[in-house]
């Protein structure tokens, strides 16, 4: 295989494999180099911060005086890298006086920063390429005529070091691989991925939106996204009624004493909002979490035996401090409702109640046509146990029922350490995402610690006191990240069930098809099918293909013929034949549809 020389931050050189992912790595670094290189050598008077290799890209961060560097210029500063591969630039190396090294850079704050922050004993070290020095931080390849396959890729906006009280700089974002092939096989990839982009088919059929001038992290869901998440809602009220649970409403503030109660102020306080003083000497918090507010729903009568299992849930809005940095669209936010439950049941009751949470997530999952998932069993970190709730007898045993429980149902999974909840383990159900990443969309908890901290009791058949167990579980996640999930996977060709607009009704001619079509209209909306007459004096094609842009699951014609004989013409969204039919056989067609979750006959 053959090798390549990498540089570490220290100076040291050595050969490692060039197909390995170190390899990878350290040619990202490079090409970081290269294009901060390049962005000095055409931009006078640029400043410059950090030069980054991440998990599959590299970026530069930039500021200027005048207008920011746009996509238009990355063609020119390719070129530029080109030549420098072309010269086989080569990295040097050296520990630069602090005060010599502040003082190429006394004009740029952000280089002068990385100095500072990196300097040991009066001394940095520094990596030169192409006459420009940086900070040496990541191992980078020493010989620039391997940066052959990249391409640059964007420009964004970012926040210096990810924190909103701080600049907005220009990030520019590349690609770089060894083999043209890999290269070709990313930007695919990424095509892809900007395709099925939630963010992006958000703003194409106006779902949602974020606008960091009135609230980073917090979406505001326009009136299609909102019919999309009502109808998620809906269902999932409806399938947790049906199964026993009882649905309650608590307030998104709480005493933050409830907080320091349940182990969240001590665990979590990273990732909650400050406190409000309310000038009493009450401080009340944002809720990070529901457990404590279903707590007291639990605590509010006295409990017998005979009300258990008691389930409570509740689609509740919860807030979290997000960094400015992490936000991303619905997928990170710092107000989420969570479909989140919880049931407290005696200890002989877990087994029955876990598989009965599991089977209302399979039927969600089934409905909702999620098919590609893992099982993880999360359990604390034996070698780090103190952000974890002290103690060893109960982890020992609930990581034991719950790997039980598992074991009992003959499913399949795998067991992750220091992947638990701070006051228990839990089953995670991974899902995968319409681009192959990972991530958590269920989880249920075991939980003896809680019904500990907050001295639960019911009244057991012997009349004494005995103490429950909780299960936190949640079905799908918060609304947020769920909708996020759904556009991706459906790429924003959300099934007639769950679809904003279900049917567009075109009439040929307004003035001789109109009425017509607002009958057909409403006879739909009269069976709870959301449907619109496209009324604007537009020509008929331009109306059917913004139907089809929109991603309208259905699109019915509408003209002479199909007035005279009670019918419509009818287009499936994707699909460019028109098939005419009658009006009551695609009433029947579509609520056949909705009923079935527009899963395939």
């Amino acid at each position: 295989m053959p090798q390549v020389a990498v540089m570490s931050p220290n100076g040291e050189v050595e050969k490692i494999d060039r197909d390995s992912q170190a390899g990878l790595e350290a040619l990202r670094a490079l090409s970081a180099l290269l294009l901060k290189a390049a962005l000095h050598q055409q931009f006078d008077g640029i400043r410059l911060g950090a030069a980054v290799a991440e998990d599959d890209q590299f970026y530069v961060d930039s500021d200027k005086d005048e207008q920011q560097v746009s996509a238009d210029e990355l063609a020119s500063l390719e070129a530029t890298i080109k030549q420098f591969a072309k010269d086989d630039v080569k990295v040097e190396f050296a520990q630069v006086k602090v005060e010599d090294a502040l003082a190429e850079v006394k004009d740029d704050p952000f280089s002068t920063e990385l100095i500072n922050e990196h300097a040991q004993d009066g001394l940095v070290a520094m990596y030169e390429v192409a006459g420009v020095k940086s900070v040496a931080t990541q191992p980078v390849l020493v010989y620039g005529n391997v940066v052959k396959n990249y391409q640059l890729l964007s420009v964004a906006g970012a926040y210096w070091k990810g924190m909103s009280s701080n600049p907005m700089l220009q990030r520019i974002y590349g690609t770089v691989f060894f083999k043209k092939d890999d290269l070709e096989a990313d930007l695919k990839a990424r095509q892809e991925a900007r395709e099925r982009d939630h963010r992006v088919i958000g703003n194409q059929l106006d779902l949602f939106f974020v606008d960091p001038k009135v609230g980073a992290g917090l979406p505001y869901w326009m009136p299609k996204g909102a019919t999309i998440r009502r109808v998620i809602e809906r269902y999932i009220i409806d399938k947790e009624v049906a199964d026993d649970y009882e649905h309650v409403y608590t307030p998104v503030l709480m005493n933050l004493d409830a907080y320091k109660t349940s182990g969240h102020w001590d665990h979590y306080r990273e990732d909650m909002f400050p406190p409000m003083d309310m000038g009493d000497g009450e401080l009340l918090e944002l809720r990070p979490m529901n457990c404590p507010s279903h707590i007291q729903v639990y605590k509010h009568h006295i409990r017998s035996y005979r009300d258990l299992p008691l389930r409570i849930a509740e689609l509740g809005m919860m807030h979290r401090y997000e960094k400015s940095g992490a936000l991303s669209g619905l997928q990170r936010v710092r107000e989420m409702t969570l479909n989140d439950g919880h049931t407290f049941v005696t200890l002989d009751q877990i087994q029955d109640e876990f598989a009965k949470i599991l089977k209302l997530i399979m039927d969600v999952y089934k409905d909702f046509d999620i098919t590609d998932y893992t099982f993880r069993l999360s359990y604390r970190d034996p070698k780090n146990t103190e952000k974890y709730f002290a103690n060893d007898e109960m982890w020992e045993q609930a990581q034991k029922m719950l790997k039980g429980a598992m074991d009992d149902l003959g499913l399949d999974y795998y067991e992750a350490e220091g992947e638990a909840a701070f006051y228990g383990p839990k089953l995670d159900i991974q899902t995968k995402t319409a681009l192959g990443n990972e991530e958590t969309m269920s989880t249920i908890q075991l939980d003896f610690m809680l019904p500990e901290k907050f001295d639960l009791h019911y009244v057991g058949e012997d009349g004494q006191q005995h103490r429950p167990v909780m299960i936190h579980r949640g079905v799908v996640g918060t609304m947020e990240r769920f909708m996020a999930y759904l556009t991706e996977i459906y790429k924003g060709a959300f099934p007639t069930w769950l679809a904003p607009q279900q049917v567009n009704i075109i009439p040929v001619s307004d003035d001789r098809h109109g009425e017509y079509a607002d009958q057909v209209a409403k006879e739909l909306k009269h069976l709870n099918i959301r449907a619109k007459v496209d009324h604007r004096n537009e020509k008929m094609g331009y109306k059917i293909r913004e139907s089809q842009t929109q991603k309208v699951p259905y699109t019915l014609v509408v003209g002479d013929d199909e007035m005279a004989n009670g019918a419509v013409s009818v287009r499936k969204y994707g699909e460019q034949e028109q098939n005419g039919m009658s009006k009551d056989d695609f009433l029947k067609l579509i609520q056949a549809d909705i009923a079935s979750y527009s899963r395939e006959n």
